[in-house]
């Protein structure tokens, strides 16, 4: 699946020391399929983020939408707008930003094909009041310019922006403004005045501009092509206006991949590995531009195992996602989803037995169980309002190590939140940025004889069909260089053995058949493969 990498400019997030909060491995599987992109992080093996991305996704975040006002709900300060999906997107008043009227101005001189590819000569307009009101401020009859800033969660629509800004690699550039500000993470006195002089000098007229951390350092030959490329998509934008009827889709900023891919790559990363030709290179490119000495760390996967059973991933997804997470010590976490919140109940299972006093053991148990629900969290991307019922502590420095072991484990999340200490109940209460819906895996599954039904037939013919389905293969259809992907137990029972099963089609046929295995299938399935990997269908 191609990725666009010619818009890919963002900044690295800025993240605490890998050193400091103990992560020595961190490593990127990307799994390109015929449905779509799987995005797995690994951190010393262990899976704390995993991202889909659905193929040919209508619209994304950061896409910008040329939308059409629905419906004005006064009561709420807020409209339904038309964005071309299904389900109208919803824009609240804050939402809508300072420079709104100079945001309209401009799309309708876009529209009529009358609006220069820059700002230069354009006359800005007042701005509005914090405490305006919708209704005053857009009408069913005026188009807006809007950029979806939230995917739909349950039976919400995107959330939707009218404050639009472009993202780039060291900068993010804001129309309809003049003013220059700095990330806070950029410390010295110094190097503040130095990138507030260079933005300055190079910066165009009536655009804002942010700048990021990744700046720092950087010279003015780095800022001013970051700068050019940004007002150069400004300009794509400007006319891809022209002449259009809301809502229509006017900017792609980039795939649900891409944006993953900026927001996660670190040039600490030991590793990305890609099973898709195509996106190898592209990432390869990528990577090469932005940190030419970690272009190796991209490497192309050729393995006839699914990349992600390789990295044991697929089974870190079957025993994450479930509602019962168990932790090594023996105790246990159950995830619960409500329409409000999520609520995670921490158990200690078998683990109290041991000899140490309850407050000890209770203690020991929490700390665990704070180090796997920070994971949890990442894991499935869970939003909004997070209860956690820790086992009660009474020692008032337990409970201060606690909330501190619980902050430390959350500083490599990316996502916003604010974590509050233990109330009286031993509760912690954790909100969290909420951008896209939850990432749900349902890790239960049909029984792999029967298929839910209740019945199976006689297992101890799955080899007598597979013998059979081989033969009809080669003596009727005079296949060559067979695969046989089946359990990884049913290829220890034709692997061994002397002679092995494997060894007497040998002799049969007098071709060796190709045996692989996953974990991923179950024990009574089998699959066919010619030496193309084409699955082999068989009745």
């Amino acid at each position: 699946m191609p990725i666009s990498f010619e818009i890919l400019h963002g900044t690295f997030p800025e993240r605490e020391s890998l050193v400091n909060c103990g992560v020595v491995n961190r490593e990127l599987i990307i799994d390109s399929g015929t449905d779509g992109v799987e995005i797995a992080l690994l951190e010393d093996k262990v899976l704390v983020e995993l991202h889909q991305e659905k193929l040919n996704q209508s619209i994304a975040i950061g896409d910008i939408i040329l939308a059409k006002v629905g419906k004005v709900l006064p009561g709420l300060n807020a409209a339904f707008v038309d964005i071309g999906q299904p389900k109208n997107g919803f824009l609240h008043y804050s939402d809508l930003g300072p420079q709104i009227r100079s945001a309209q101005k401009f799309t309708k001189l876009s529209m009529d094909g009358v609006m220069p590819p820059d700002l230069n000569d354009f006359k800005l307009e007042p701005e509005t009041q914090k405490t305006g009101k919708i209704a005053n401020t857009i009408s069913k009859r005026v188009p807006l310019l809007v950029q979806i800033t939230k995917e739909p969660i349950s039976t919400k629509g995107h959330r939707l922006s009218c404050d639009i800004s472009l993202p780039g690699r060291y900068i993010v550039l804001i129309p309809f403004m003049n003013s220059i500000s700095l990330s806070k993470k950029i410390n010295s006195t110094e190097e503040r005045k130095r990138l507030n002089r260079l933005i300055e000098s190079i910066k165009p007229k009536n655009f804002g501009v942010i700048v990021r951390t990744l700046a720092e350092g950087k010279s003015v030959q780095e800022l001013h092509e970051d700068m050019t490329h940004l007002t150069e998509k400004w300009k794509q934008l400007t006319l891809a206006l022209k002449g259009e009827d809301a809502p229509k889709k006017v900017m792609s900023e980039m795939s649900k991949t891409s944006t993953l891919l900026r927001d996660m790559l670190n040039p600490s990363f030991n590793r990305i590995m890609v099973n898709s030709k195509e996106m190898f290179q592209d990432v390869r490119n990528y990577i090469g531009r932005i940190a030419p000495e970690k272009e190796n760390i991209v490497q192309l996967y050729t393995g006839r195992t699914p990349v992600f059973d390789q990295y044991d991933i697929t089974k870190q997804v079957k025993v994450g996602f479930g509602k019962t997470v168990n932790l090594n010590s023996g105790a246990y976490l159950i995830i619960e989803h409500t329409e409000a919140l999520h609520v995670i109940d921490v158990n200690s299972g078998h683990k109290m037995s041991g000899s140490d006093t309850q407050e000890a053991n209770a203690m020991t148990v929490n700390l665990e169980a704070a180090e796997e629900i920070a994971r949890q969290l990442r894991l499935r991307d869970i939003g909004g309002i997070i209860v956690i019922d820790f086992i009660d502590v009474r020692s008032p420095e337990n409970k201060r190590l606690l909330n501190k072991k619980m902050t430390d484990m959350m500083k490599l999340d990316k996502a916003r939140h604010t974590i509050l200490p233990l109330s009286r109940f031993g509760i912690m209460q954790i909100t969290r940025q909420r951008v896209k819906p939850e990432v749900t895996i349902v890790t239960d599954e049909n029984c792999p004889a029967c298929g839910g039904t209740g019945k199976i037939g006689p297992s101890i013919l799955v080899m007598d069909d597979i013998q059979k389905n081989l033969n009809h293969i080669i003596t009727k259809n005079n296949q060559k260089k067979i695969t046989l992907l089946i359990h990884p137990y049913l290829e220890a029972y034709i692997r061994h053995g002397f002679p092995s099963i494997r060894m007497n089609w040998f002799f049969k046929y007098r071709q060796w058949i190709h045996l692989d295995s996953s974990d991923s299938i179950s024990i009574m399935e089998y699959h066919f493969y010619d030496k193309n990997g084409e699955e082999i269908l068989v009745n």
